[in-house]
């Protein structure tokens, strides 16, 4: 603890003491904030493990396919199959405010959403067509996996911030201002007693003075 520089007076006393409440004030709503976001954190962690499962099972099932696929098709024509997608995407990222921290809000449109298939049937595998399916239903889950990871990560680092300045307030800054206050009062109190002490002297001769004329 520190003693901030002050001069001890009233005035003093009571700026400092109106410092240490709003220093306290803010401390508590800093806390309640750091909490709530550890709770939303942890919601938004939960999700993000769960969302990871299913993608990652999805991709496994797109990647055995794409291999069964060029297992049973000439790999020239599994290439111009591949060649010219028909299908395009155009994804809009928007911004939503959680507590202070903007989070990632992720929208997007298919064009040709029926039409996924850039080939004809003949020459390719039904392995194939099975594999661009699930790759085009799975696209919803692996944009809220970006979102939701994304979010995770500010979330985390507005909560590492946010405890810094929890920790600079309940460890230094309001200590100093409490010990500030105390040492203004303690200095308020020697001038008072000396004061005190003064004005008595001046009266005991004061006093005496009168009982020797």
């Amino acid at each position: 603890m520190a003693l901030l520089r002050v001069n001890p007076t009233r005035m003093e006393l009571n700026k400092t003491k109106k410092r240490l409440r709003n220093s306290q004030r803010g401390h508590k709503l800093l806390k309640d904030k750091r909490d709530d976001l550890v709770k939303k954190l942890v919601v938004m962690a939960t999700r993000s493990r769960d969302i990871r499962k299913i993608v990652e099972k999805e991709l496994s099932i797109v990647f055995e396919g794409m291999n069964a696929a060029q297992a049973l098709m000439n790999p020239m024509a599994m290439e111009v199959a591949m060649m010219l997608p028909k299908q395009s995407i155009s994804l809009e990222v928007g911004t939503q405010n959680l507590m202070g921290v903007d989070i990632p809000v992720f929208n997007y449109d298919i064009k040709n959403e029926n039409d996924i298939f850039p080939y004809g049937y003949y020459g390719t595998s039904i392995e194939l067509d099975n594999a661009l399916v699930k790759l085009k239903n799975m696209l919803p889950h692996l944009l809220e996996l970006a979102e939701i990871e994304k979010s995770v990560q500010l979330l985390s680092q507005e909560i590492e911030k946010t405890r810094r300045t929890v920790n600079a307030l309940e460890f230094v800054r309001i200590p100093n201002l409490q010990q500030t206050v105390k040492y203004i009062r303690m200095k308020l109190d020697e001038n008072e007693r000396g004061n005190i002490t003064r004005l008595m002297k001046v009266k005991d001769s004061i006093t005496h003075a009168k009982r020797e004329s």
